[in-house]
């Protein structure tokens, strides 16, 4: 049992990886030997980071705009160029928009959903032919998607399609686990809480203070944290475990 936790040698790729918790994961992962593709819709951040990261083990840069289906077929069949099989997906990239109930716009709340939920069945469904040639009974290929305790319990912020988006990922999460079990592909879900990325900045600046005194642990969420439940969902340790949603939020789903 030493090695419950290894997935050195292991293809991972992180959506929405340049930055966020979406960095921290490719990080842990890079850290820990496997071989990291990051993508997100910015190229030249995406760059900057698989550069950094790179110092550190191996990390590749494929930037697209997962918003959008070309760029999901595009993702897609980039890695399927440069890889046989994908041993680990995580499905991060994401998007979130606030604005008053009487406000709301529909396009606000179909960028959201686009990128927050419809994304994540198409990227994994465009991976599927790597994702089974990774998998076997002793070894499954993981899916790994990033939710929000926000899809659990409604937020008091006025992000309605994101709160929405996040409880569909979720529920995604439990379908796509019973339909890939048999395929030797476990899918699981995280939902974080309070974290220092750039979709939390603004809240964390205004009510960081406050929401860090009222979370049991006293804290907001550290790189290490959610990494290391990705890489327990990554790993041998997990490999009785599908269709679960893991919150990662220092006990408390209030933000």
């Amino acid at each position: 049992m030493k090695k419950l936790f290894d997935i050195e040698g292991r293809v991972a790729l992180v959506t929405g990886g340049s930055r966020g918790i979406g960095e921290m994961i490719a990080t842990g992962f890079v850290e820990n030997g496997a071989k990291v593709y990051i993508s997100s819709r910015k190229r030249d951040v995406c760059e900057e980071i698989a550069a950094s990261l790179s110092k550190r083990g191996t990390c590749i840069a494929l930037p697209f705009d997962l918003g959008t289906m070309p760029g999901i077929l595009g993702l897609a069949e980039a890695i399927t160029a440069r890889e046989p099989k994908l041993d680990i997906l995580v499905n991060n990239a994401g998007a979130t928009w606030g604005a008053p109930i009487d406000e709301y716009p529909e396009s606000g709340w179909d960028k959201v959903v686009d990128l927050n939920t419809k994304s994540v069945f198409f990227m994994t469904q465009k991976l599927l032919p790597l994702l089974r040639k990774a998998g076997t009974a002793e070894a499954p290929a993981r899916v790994i998607n990033i939710a929000s305790v926000n899809g659990i319990e409604p937020p008091g912020l006025e992000t309605y399609a994101y709160s929405t988006s996040k409880a569909g990922c979720i529920m995604l999460t439990r379908h796509l686990a019973k339909r890939l079990a048999g395929e030797h592909i476990l899918v699981n879900a995280i939902s974080p809480g309070p974290f220092p990325s750039h979709m939390m900045r603004a809240t964390l600046e205004a009510h960081g203070a406050d929401i860090a005194a009222r979370n049991p642990r006293g804290r907001i969420g550290q790189p290490e944290d959610i990494a290391g439940v990705a890489i327990f969902l990554a790993s041998r340790a997990s490999a009785y475990t599908t269709g679960a949603c893991i919150p990662c939020d220092g006990g408390s789903a209030e933000i």
